[in-house]
């Protein structure tokens, strides 16, 4: 079976400024994926772009076999993103929130569908409250449900879990793992070490726009001696 995601010598250039240099990995069905790297490693940039908001300076990316730049509507009907500055609409409560974005969905699931993300987003009668009522960590857990309510091929996640206490996180966390059991493929960026280690099948390690590392966590810490991913992610980029 052929990889969800193919990047292939990835290059994505802002003027004078090179965030991506040729990076190229490739991510599986239903694998959970994570991008790590320092800030300003080319992290974000590289999500943009599999969430056809970028376009690319050179190189190539595929999401199920369509071409992001070439074939952009027909990714964004795969793949669902939750950026790390993600917000909701303010003046709706959750539930009008998540019935506004299940519109643009097959409206013969629209209800199974807002109920899902009712669900993930777990906030009980605060649903219907306005959103600019809620803590950071309620918006959170809306935009996850919105997220993930479409059960998508493909999640893109930067910082999933940003904004959220231990015990909602480890909620959120649980729940991506049983998305992914349930077929979705799922990419995310955080700079949890702990979180990465415990949600992803396989890492890469960004720095300065290049990939220099990847492969399995536990690999990883037997080839560098290490007893965890921070301690990889120390030694790979000093």
């Amino acid at each position: 079976m052929a990889p969800i995601v193919e990047v292939q010598q990835l290059v994505k250039h802002f003027g004078t400024t090179k965030a991506v240099q040729g990076i190229s990995f490739t991510i599986e069905k239903g694998e959970i994926f994570g991008l790590i790297g320092p800030n300003g490693a080319g992290k974000t940039t590289t999500l943009r772009i599999l969430s056809t908001l970028l376009q690319i300076t050179s190189g190539a990316v595929t999401v199920l076999g369509a071409d992001v730049t070439k074939q952009a509507a027909e990714v964004r009907k795969h793949i669902s993103y939750l950026p790390e500055d993600a917000g909701a609409y303010k003046t709706l409560t959750g539930r009008q929130y998540l019935r506004f974005i299940a519109n643009f969905f097959d409206a013969r699931e629209r209800e199974a569908t807002i109920s899902r993300g009712i669900e993930i987003a777990d906030l009980d009668e605060r649903i219907d409250d306005k959103v600019d009522t809620y803590s950071k960590g309620m918006k959170r857990r809306l935009l996850v449900g919105r997220a993930l309510m479409t059960n998508p091929d493909l999640a893109i996640l930067d910082e999933p879990t940003s904004g959220l206490d231990v015990i909602n996180a480890q909620e959120i966390r649980n729940l991506i793992k049983k998305t992914a059991g349930e077929g979705t493929t799922v990419l995310l960026s955080s700079h949890n070490m702990l979180e990465v280690e415990y949600l992803c099948d396989r890492i890469a390690l960004i720095d300065k726009g290049i990939l220099v590392e990847q492969g399995k966590p536990k690999t990883m810490m037997q080839k560098y001696n290490a007893q965890n991913i921070e301690e990889v992610f120390t030694k790979v980029i000093q």
